[in-house]
């Protein structure tokens, strides 16, 4: 969802917040779009360790408050949705961490539309946190390392990944004219389809997401055949 930054100075807002908080409204009329159409599961990239990182403190403390509030709308009675936290969540402030947690627990047992929180998410690290894993539960196991190497493939490897037991996305969408996927689902979007929209988050529209949608069932999909 890119483009909050820019569309916020363009705009003529001094605190580029402002363009977060207005795209962080627009997550509750796309999943209201999404239900209409019948998709199942949708993953928003909210925060990339990179952002942690690279961000000035003072911007990068109201859009982890602007995170949270989000989240915990989204978790709230009276939406339908099951929330789940892609991401590494130890790369956060404790009580952001803590807050996200207990608002996805909320959701837990709802079978409305699963939601994809992604916070503190890169897609070279979960590859590697998956990898680290799938080592610990086979070491665990009495596996060595030889042993492990002979029998080792991708479904190994998937099964440790954030989004575990989920399908891999058929659709990608990027907004704000930025053509690349700076690593977000890299494992998972290798059959994907992708969608890259001029519009900055905040102005992205319903026509914008059927478009994205017609352009995705006029594609045929030869997954490698």
């Amino acid at each position: 969802m890119d483009g909050n930054r820019r569309w916020a100075k363009e705009a003529g807002f001094t605190d580029v917040s402002d363009g977060h908080r207005v795209g962080a409204a627009k997550i509750g009329e796309l999943l209201s779009w999404c239900q209409e159409t019948g998709i199942e599961v949708v993953t928003f990239w909210l925060l990339s360790p990179d952002n942690l990182r690279n961000r000035p403190a003072d911007e990068l403390a109201p859009l982890l408050e602007i995170i949270a509030n989000v989240v915990d709308e989204l978790s709230g009675p009276s939406t339908p949705w099951r929330v789940r936290l892609v991401g590494a969540l130890d790369q956060l402030p404790a009580d952001t961490a803590e807050r996200l947690s207990a608002a996805a627990l909320r959701t837990e047992g709802r079978s409305g539309l699963t939601v994809n929180v992604a916070v503190g998410y890169g897609g070279r690290q979960e590859i590697a946190d998956a990898l680290r894993n799938l080592l610990l539960e086979q070491a665990e196991a009495g596996m060595s390392m030889a042993e492990l190497a002979e029998v080792l493939d991708v479904d190994h490897i998937a099964k440790h990944l954030y989004t575990s037991g989920q399908p891999d996305p058929d659709l990608v969408i990027r907004t704000s004219g930025e053509q690349r996927l700076s690593g977000f689902l890299l494992w998972q979007s290798a059959h994907s389809e992708f969608w890259f929209c001029e519009a900055y988050w905040p102005e992205f529209r319903k026509v914008d997401f059927l478009r994205a949608l017609r352009a995705y069932a006029a594609r045929h999909r030869r997954f490698g055949s």
